[in-house]
């Protein structure tokens, strides 16, 4: 055994690289024969441990003891390299793998030492720790999975992270850590606490409803390969999405995230999805999915969402959970890496009235048991500290013990792994049980290859996010997603040369497509506006209590808009984040379309011909919100009377 230091090894079949970052990367020019069966070397990437040399191969001495461990050997079954590290490791470090926090960056991708601490957006409290000190996280709770929520250059951030991986490789077995983040892909999207990052200059797709929209599979499976290829880039190894919650409620304030109302559908995305971003099977250039919320968190009560008090009841008064659980069916077939349960209380389904991260009928009975679930379950975020649904009255030790008993695997969003410890070294909870759940948190480690290297090239990253043509298929899917709904006397395609009237659109890019943009409707061929209903979404109403929500339009924004009919013919692009009730749209419009989050370059291709619209509805459009009240909460496709049916959408011959 020959141990390396940070050099170029001598043996010429060795070819090390070093990367922009200082990062030692040794990458195999050949495979070597071992027991009659071909090798292939790895990559090594290492700031702080030796490689050694074995057999002609090159392995990384994570525990700094100069020989080589079976935890450490690539070429054994994961299997065996996780029995042998949970093995080796300590109480707390176990129970380090069983939390999984924010991390903030400190200056200029640097590692932060400054905690944070604040109130909960959705349930208030008093302050608790969100972010702990980078070295705190790492050497005092052994914590390995962070929540990453930084916008910032794709430089930058692949900076950081190497960072923080190098730190983790100077721990005392060398563990490395593992970022997941919300969803970055969709365009417009603003970041928002534990629902989604700010898209910022990762390529720029339609959202989940518009992706659904294109019903296009393949294009949706080469969304996830290219967004996993821009995630690794960085350093992101994980993601909290896909969404497989069937919207069943229209109401409910998290619709936008999902691929609408119908459980086939929704099916064949998830599938689509973890087939891209993990590939045939988890590997060195795999994004690893967390599936959320199961059992599926679309049968809200009254729409009410479960991050407050007032929602935490998901109810099922058609008796329809079989419906909602056809996606996660689909994605434990196509191997997702991680589920997670929602908040919520499930009403009418036979369990404890408990969120369901505490339910032992919910994730050990019908997720392990009957659906056989055998990845990790990773509890939402805060069900400890801000939406403890259910549990209340227990302390938080005791809300960490149950949820433990129920089969959860990490909490998600706490950073408290000494509550763990306690519940080991008290006899209330058994190690062996810890243990399940670090088998089943390290097999990902080793199964993306982290061990051997968790660094990036920052240049490569600044290369890969949003090339041009990773961002050519996003604009090719915002123009597959736009669906058009009315088109009365053929005014669309906009016929060339026409005076238009545009509002919410750049005039700038009407201009470009050869449109004179006029200053005021009177002196417009047609009028193109852009309508979006505002003040909505999952925060309305705060933490003041429930309220009804109302799927209209605004007074102010509906009566801009009959304004401009009045006076000429109007196309209306309308985004979506609900099926809203648009009835006066429907009918005094010239053209209705609806959008999921696209340019207005993409809006322009489709109203021009240039690009003939294909898009079809996810959901069916109530024609009033009395019909949606008649609705039942599980049960899809049952708005009486809708003004567009689900699958509605027209189109026209394209331009040449």
């Amino acid at each position: 055994m020959e141990q390396l230091t940070a050099t170029v090894p001598s043996r010429p079949r060795w070819r090390p690289r070093l990367s922009a970052a200082a990062v030692f990367v040794f990458a195999a020019v050949e495979t070597v024969t071992a027991n009659g069966k071909p090798l292939e070397q790895p990559e090594i990437g290492t700031r702080v441990v030796k490689v050694l040399r074995v057999d002609g191969l090159l392995f990384k001495d994570l525990d700094k003891n100069g020989t080589l461990d079976p935890y450490e050997d690539w070429r054994r079954p994961i299997d065996e390299r996780v029995e042998d590290l949970v093995a080796r490791m300590q109480v707390e470090e176990k129970a380090g793998l069983m939390v999984g926090p924010s991390l903030q960056m400190g200056p200029g991708g640097t590692p932060s030492e400054q905690p944070t601490y604040g109130v909960n957006p959705f349930s208030g409290g008093p302050p608790a720790l969100v972010s702990p000190a980078t070295k705190d996280a790492l050497y005092n709770r052994h914590i390995v999975q962070f929540i990453n929520r930084e916008n910032v250059p794709p430089r930058t951030m692949a900076t950081w992270l190497n960072s923080v991986q190098e730190l983790a490789e100077g721990r005392r077995l060398g563990t490395p850590v593992v970022f997941v983040t919300n969803p970055r892909n969709f365009y417009g999207t603003a970041a928002q606490f534990g629902i989604a990052e700010a898209a910022g200059a990762f390529s720029q797709w339609p959202g989940s409803l518009g992706l659904a929209a294109t019903r296009d599979v393949g294009l949706v499976e080469e969304f996830a390969r290219i967004a996993a290829q821009e995630y690794v880039s960085v350093g992101i190894r994980g993601a909290y999405h896909p969404t497989a919650d069937v919207a069943t409620e229209p109401r409910w304030g998290r619709f936008r995230e999902t691929f609408g109302e119908d459980a086939a559908l929704t099916a064949d995305f998830t599938a689509a999805l973890i087939r891209g971003f993990q590939g045939p099977a988890l590997g060195p250039r795999s994004v690893a999915l967390t599936v959320k919320h199961f059992p599926g968190a679309g049968p809200a009560r009254n729409g009410q969402d479960a991050h407050f008090a007032w929602g935490k009841n998901q109810i099922y008064p058609g008796k329809n959970l079989d419906y909602h659980l056809r996606p996660w069916k689909a994605a434990i077939e196509a191997g997702a890496a991680m589920i997670m349960p929602y908040y919520a209380i499930g009403v009418g389904l036979s369990q404890e009235p408990v969120g369901m991260s505490y339910s032992k009928e919910i994730v050990t009975d019908l997720l392990r048991g009957k659906l056989g679930f055998r990845g990790v379950v990773n509890s939402d975020t805060a069900i400890t500290s801000g939406m403890p649904w259910g549990v209340e009255s227990l302390s938080v030790k005791e809300r960490y013990k149950k949820a433990i008993d129920a089969g959860v695997d990490r909490l998600g969003g706490d950073s408290t792994s000494e509550i763990i410890v306690d519940l080991v070294k008290s006899g209330e909870v058994s190690e062996a049980r810890i243990d399940e759940s670090a088998r089943r948190i390290l097999r990902v480690l080793f199964a993306l290859g982290l061990f051997e290297n968790p660094y990036v090239n920052p240049e490569d990253a600044a290369r890969t996010v949003r090339r041009a043509d990773f961002q050519e298929k996003a604009d090719l899917a915002q123009r597959k997603s736009i669906v058009l709904l009315k088109n009365s006397r053929n005014v669309l395609p906009l016929k060339a040369g026409s005076r238009i009237y545009v509002d919410g659109i750049d005039p700038v890019v009407a201009a470009r497509y050869g449109y004179v943009s006029t200053t005021g409707p009177e002196n417009a061929d047609v009028c193109v506006v852009r309508v979006a209903a505002k003040g909505g979404g999952l925060l309305a109403g705060g933490r003041r209590g429930e309220v009804p929500i109302d799927l209209t339009l605004p007074g102010d924004t509906l009566e801009h808009v009959r304004a401009l009919m009045r006076k000429k013919p109007t196309v209306v692009a309308l985004h979506l984040d609900n099926p809203l009730v648009v009835p006066e749209l429907a009918r005094d419009s010239s053209a209705l379309l609806a959008t999921f989050g696209v340019s207005d370059e993409a809006l322009f291709d489709v109203l021009t011909g240039k690009f003939a619209p294909t898009g079809r509805l996810p959901f069916e459009m109530p024609s009033s919100m009395e019909a949606v009240l008649g609705q039942l909460e599980d049960v899809p496709h049952d708005s009486k009377a809708p003004l567009f049916e689900f699958g509605a959408g027209l189109t026209y011959p394209s331009k040449p």
